[in-house]
């Protein structure tokens, strides 16, 4: 059994920051000094660049991606958030300097320069400023109690057993209340003196705030029950401590501070957002290694505070962006920072969620609905100027923007490019004297049924430029104009057919209902292309497909969201692949794999493995085994693998690279041709901001179905919502099972899947038919619409409605 290193913790004599790491380091992640003093001086190396801009207002995100990734966030700002974790990373290279860009803010006040002045930065300063001079020398007298033992705070009156007996009279006598929590709300320093486990303590702990839990909680829960009074009190302790210029503090007591006064509960109120904005944009001024802290901390809220706290900054961006019509806001010259800085506060508890395992709230929860009613699109241009990197748009910060506001940019930028498309077909017609065609303007597919794959694959080679424009399909052989009801089923019958097992593309695992790539390529990179070009035409032309995928192919589709401009370099390819990963595919595997790396006894003798991976029958794969296809072949998982024993020692290697071979190394060239084939259609900007599970929700839509909310859209023509055979329709309708449902709307819309939106974003039209009431009910999906005899009885209704519905492919559908 492998023991594992102990781990070391150590404080960095700059920043006072406490780490516990399993490896000694020499620089500290927070501020990029080094941990021994001796080793800055041997090292010539320059560690941090003293910003010029020292009085701007920081941007959150202080470290940029290098290399490819620089040009990516140079040319479409901030990663989205599935790389939101790192954002806040500090590199540990001693060549790296900090980056200084810098977003500087409009004005707080008129006449102001709309530049705030951190803390640290004022001090860091001091020597070019005589004013800052003459408050160190008093620091140099802090410095001096401190080493005595003195303590730079006075002592809090505040403790449990007097808090809970004033809770206790508060409603006869509010005034001692009212009193104690002025004070302890006051000042910087009577909060840290109030709350801090040890109000002498010099730094802080990344993992931990090392507050007073049980009394901060205490005054928090009170808080909520005790009123607007009591809220009152403490909101004038909070401006008289936002007004304090230069607090005598101890390292780290102001991020400190400011993450305590965030969580109160006593911001849901319109009426404290004047004071809210000015703690939050003095948390946007705080350095790169603050915010980390402020990360850390956020990570040990319990899920409800988190959620209150998130729904608090989202309320607040809501009100400031549509302002009441009473006008009790300031005016928007004044205080356009506030949704800025509301939002980059946003940003940390974002990454928050995403680095704690498991996440605290849902990431659709992060979602601001009120802004799918901006212009997004110009949100979505601001975000593209690049000679414009610090001007504020939603764009940067996706996780704020729901899955229908990505949709409505994805949807409107792939029109702009149909335009654009057919607009140049047409000028080379023009140029050519021929006369326009209308069929310019679209992708035209025309198909046998009997030969549906081969083709679609020929027709897709040959209009290679024609994708982005809006796609139409013909049935060679069938009349019918396309609406929208033959491109669906299109879609719907070529997606089956390519799916099934017979072909060897993908291999169906029943355990997870999913389907992967097949090690062994037995069809074309050619056809693998076509289905990405398929999910991209589908995303394109808001079509939900019936694929089950796992949720890593969306990860790898979106690694990296923007195809890179050299052959060379690899797509597709996950790096932190894990075994919960192989748990969405095989969960058996991995329940193996796990056992190998709990395995008490001696692996080497026990269980006789070597690192290699065989495959042999269809369909699963075998720690021993990687089965497919019914012939034996071997893959080694390392040069000469089949001669290397997989021992104790070595089995947390063997496990990595199993899981690598079979995500990423197996069906490296199945995937490429994948991926090039969605980005060919799908190549948009837009990605950028998409979450993998948000690209899987445009592709397929949602599962779940609740058709009492379509009853709600319904249009009816001929009947009326209170006639007999509606009710009897919706009756049946509701009653029957989860599988004719889904048969059902399959049946009327072409899709059995609820498109982005829910619901409430689809049309449905319920027609009368009075005669030939002995006919089937029949469907026109590219309307939306049910043509329903009046039968009159509930029973025979049914009959011919499960009927139709049960045998659609092909018939009542146009």
């Amino acid at each position: 059994m492998e023991t594992p290193n102990s781990n070391v913790v150590v404080t960095c004599p700059s920043c006072k920051v406490t780490n516990e790491t399993a490896r000694p380091r020499q620089l500290c992640p927070f501020c990029g000094n080094f941990y021994a003093h001796d080793a800055s001086v041997q090292s010539q190396t320059s560690i941090r660049r003293v910003s010029s801009r020292h009085d701007s207002l920081p941007s959150i995100v202080a470290h940029r991606p290098q290399g490819y990734a620089s040009v990516l966030v140079h040319r479409f700002g901030d990663w989205n958030s599935e790389v939101a974790a790192i954002v806040f990373q500090r590199s540990s290279s001693p060549t790296d300097d900090v980056d200084d860009d810098t977003t500087i803010l409009p004005p707080v006040t008129p006449g102001s320069s709309g530049r705030f002045v951190a803390l640290d930065s004022a001090r860091s300063s001091a020597r070019s400023n005589p004013e800052r001079r003459l408050r160190l020398a008093q620091s140099q007298e802090d410095l001096i109690s401190i080493k005595n033992g003195a303590c730079l705070y006075p002592p809090s009156r505040l403790n449990r057993e007097l808090f809970c007996e004033l809770v206790a009279t508060y409603n006869e006598d509010p005034v001692p209340l009212h009193k104690l929590l002025v004070d302890v709300f006051s000042s910087f320093e009577n909060i840290c003196a109030a709350f801090k486990n040890d109000p002498a303590q010099d730094g802080a702990r990344h993992d931990t705030p090392e507050l007073k839990d049980e009394l901060l909680h205490l005054v928090l829960d009170s808080t909520t029950q005790l009123g607007s009074k009591a809220h009152k009190v403490i909101l004038k302790g909070i401006i008289a401590t936002m007004m304090q210029e230069h607090p005598r503090l101890y390292s780290k007591d102001e991020p400190r501070v400011l993450f305590i006064l965030l969580i109160l509960p006593i911001w849901g109120v319109q009426s404290t957002f004047g004071i809210l904005a000015h703690i939050l944009r003095r948390v946007t001024t705080l350095s790169n290694g603050d915010h980390q802290l402020m990360v850390g901390w956020l990570k040990t809220l319990t899920p409800e505070r988190f959620r209150q706290l998130l729904s608090y900054m989202l309320q607040f961006i809501t009100v400031r962006q549509f302002p009441p019509a009473d006008h009790s806001l300031p005016p928007l010259s004044k205080s356009r920072w506030w949704v800025p800085a509301a939002t980059k506060v946003i940003a940390l508890l974002n990454v928050a969620n995403n680095t704690k395992q498991p996440s605290l709230v849902h990431y659709t929860e992060f979602y601001n609905h009120s802004l799918d009613h901006l212009d997004l699109m110009q949100e979505y241009a601001a975000w593209q100027i690049p000679d414009r990197p610090d001007r504020f748009s939603f764009c940067q910060y996706p996780f704020i923007l729901s899955v229908v506001a990505k949709r409505h940019i994805l949807t409107k930028d792939s029109e702009q490019q149909m335009i654009q498309t057919a607009r140049q077909s047409l000028m080379k017609k023009v140029a050519r004297n021929q006369i326009p065609d209308i069929d310019i303007f679209f992708l035209n597919i025309q198909v046998r049924r009997s030969k549906l794959v081969e083709d679609s694959l020929k027709e897709i080679a040959r209009k290679q430029r024609d994708l982005k424009k809006k796609l139409k399909v013909t049935f060679e052989g069938e009349p019918g104009l396309d609406m929208g009801g033959l491109t669906k089923e299109w879609f719907q019958l070529l997606i089956r057919q390519i799916f099934e097992a017979n072909r060897g593309m993908f291999v169906y695992h029943g355990e997870s209902r999913s389907h992967w790539f097949s090690m062994k390529q037995t069809g074309s990179l050619r056809e693998y292309n076509m289905i990405g070009v398929l999910m991209g035409l589908a995303v394109y032309n808001s079509i939900i497909l019936d694929i089950h995928f796992p949720h890593i192919c969306y990860r790898k589709l979106l690694s990296p969201p923007v195809v890179p401009n050299m052959d060379y370099i690899p797509v597709g390819l996950i790096r932190d692949i894990s075994i919960n990963d192989l748990k969405q595919i095989m969960p058996s595997v991995a329940r193996s794999l796990q056992e190998i790396l709990d395995y008490d006894g001696n692996v080497e003798e026990d269980l006789c493995m070597n690192f290699e991976v065989y495959a042999s029958h269809p369909n699963e794969y075998d720690v021993i085994t990687a089965e497919e296809f019914g012939t034996a072949q071997s893959f080694p998982l390392i040069k000469g693998g089949s001669d290397v024993p997989v021992t104790n020692e070595n089995r947390k290697e063997f496990v990595r690279l199993y899981v690598e071979f079979i995500l990423n190394k197996a069906i490296y060239d199945q995937f490429r041709a994948f991926y090039l084939g969605f980005h060919s259609v799908c190549a948009s900007n837009a990605l950028i901001m998409l979450r993998p599970e948000e690209v899987e929700t445009l592709v397929c839509g949602s599962p779940n179905l609740d058709l009492s909310e379509l009853r709600k859209v319904t249009d009816y023509d001929g009947y009326t919502a209170e006639d007999v055979n509606v009710k009897n329709f919706w009756d049946i309708l509701l009653s029957l099972s989860d599988d004719l449902q889904k048969k059902f709307l399959l049946f009327t819309t072409g899709s059995d899947r609820i498109p982005v939106g829910g619901m409430s974003e689809m049309s449905f039209k319920l027609t009368a038919q009075r005669d030939h009431l002995e006919a089937l009910p029949q469907a026109h999906t590219c309307f939306n619409q049910l043509v329903l005899p009046a039968y009159g009885d509930a029973d025979v209704m049914r009959q011919k409605l499960i009927i139709a519905i049960s045998n659609a492919e092909g018939f009542g559908l146009e």
